[in-house]
């Protein structure tokens, strides 16, 4: 299909329709004289141009759709190719790494870091605020999988995230669906609990907001120290929950009848 060209004067400068060729399924163009320049590049391109950070622990869903995601699925299929090669691992014999790239390609997009290209979860809210409103504190359990930025080893383990209730509620279920939604990226465990904190605070409009993570890292059984017994424990206290004693200790008194009820 012939499409016209249309400049990004960002991207593109004053150089002319002559030196482009459109990338296939978008409104992106890169130039005829770049080799192996994929849809990758020029969305990297765009996010620089717009002052945009994409660091591992970062959202860019605004960037892309399911046709780009597919597009850009079959790129990294390609990269991870090359990465076998280079470790000369013979995938075109080897049956248990024929179709390894591609396993690996789809698994970085749609599981271990989808949280980066999806939107926020939507969090049905629950209007609070009638006579008989519920005032006291909410507790949740979640279990999350993430991925450390460092090595890319898998992160397990549980966040216990507490409010004082506000104006609104949302749905138990979401705050486990926003927990892995930040989860599901590359992170250290210290952002993850303060990206849980924020984002919970923007879905139930209270500044009243605690996050309790406890979790194994990869980075650590598996590499490195080879410590097996490792625990890393990360808390954010907000609002009522950092200045307020008794709050404090009501959200640890109720993590560990969680605990109990349900062992880690």
């Amino acid at each position: 299909m012939t499409r016209k060209f249309i400049p990004d004067s960002l991207i593109h400068g004053s150089e002319s329709e002559s030196e482009y060729m459109p990338l296939d399924g978008h409104q992106l163009y890169v130039k005829k004289d770049s080799p192996g320049r994929h849809l990758s590049t020029a969305l990297r391109d765009r996010m620089k141009t717009d002052g945009k950070r994409f660091w591992a622990g970062d959202n860019i869903s605004e960037y892309l759709d399911e046709t780009l995601k597919t597009q850009l699925i079959d790129e990294a299929t390609e990269a991870f190719e090359q990465v076998l090669d280079t470790l000369l691992i013979d995938r075109e014999n080897d049956p248990n790494s024929r179709g390894t790239a591609r396993r690996l390609a789809k698994m970085y997009y749609n599981e271990i870091m989808e949280g980066r290209y999806e939107p926020t979860p939507d969090a049905t809210a629950f209007p609070n605020d009638s006579a008989d409103r519920y005032e006291g504190m909410l507790v949740v359990r979640s279990e999350l999988r993430s991925m450390c930025s460092h090595h890319h080893q898998p992160v397990s383990g549980v966040a216990y995230i507490g409010i004082i209730a506000a104006q609104k509620l949302i749905g138990l279920s979401k705050y486990t669906r926003i927990a892995q939604w930040c989860a599901r990226r590359g992170t250290l465990q210290e952002e993850l609990c303060n990206d849980i904190a924020r984002e919970i605070m923007k879905a139930t409009d209270t500044e009243d907001v605690a996050v309790y993570i406890q979790a194994t890292h990869g980075c650590c059984e598996n590499r490195g120290i080879m410590a097996h017994s490792s625990l890393t424990q990360t808390t954010v206290l907000k609002g009522a929950f950092q200045t307020d004693q008794s709050t404090k200790k009501e959200f640890f008194d109720n993590i560990k009848l969680q605990q109990e009820f349900a062992p880690r």
